[in-house]
């Protein structure tokens, strides 16, 4: 999947996290996005990251650029061969966590970005992609 991309990052240690945060940053910047909504897509970017060393030990966050008639924006693939998520519906909801963190989680990231989208099958990994538009 993560060919289509214009760059991934891979997730195998905790410092990748803030690589990924960073690329997403850069990228953002360069596609116009003012610092809150560059805010925005980092802290997204960094609870994937985490997501993905936290259950899954290895992945990777791909980005690429959107581009319509009227409108740039960026797309975000976090991509893993974890062990999957078992109840998609009860990890969307608010509060739920299995890592003792806030619980803002995926829920979180839903709503910072303008699309999100999850698909996981377990034993198989997970795959989300959220995009963010300028406006």
């Amino acid at each position: 999947m993560s060919k289509h991309f214009q760059s991934c990052i891979p997730i195998q240690k905790e410092w990748d996290i803030v690589a990924a945060r960073q690329q997403g940053r850069d990228i953002a910047k360069k596609i116009g996005f003012g610092s809150v909504d560059q805010a925005r897509i980092a802290t997204a970017i960094s609870e994937l990251a985490r997501n993905i060393y936290l259950y899954a030990n290895k992945g990777q966050i791909c980005f690429d650029y959107l581009e319509d008639m009227e409108h740039k924006g960026i797309k975000i693939l976090a991509l893993d061969e974890g062990p999957g998520i078992s109840d998609i519906s009860k990890v969307m909801e608010d509060g739920y966590t299995t890592s003792g963190g806030l619980g803002a989680g995926l829920p979180g990231i839903k709503r910072l970005m303008d699309h999100f989208d999850i698909d996981s099958e377990e034993g198989k990994g997970t795959e989300v992609i959220i995009e963010k538009w300028l406006r």
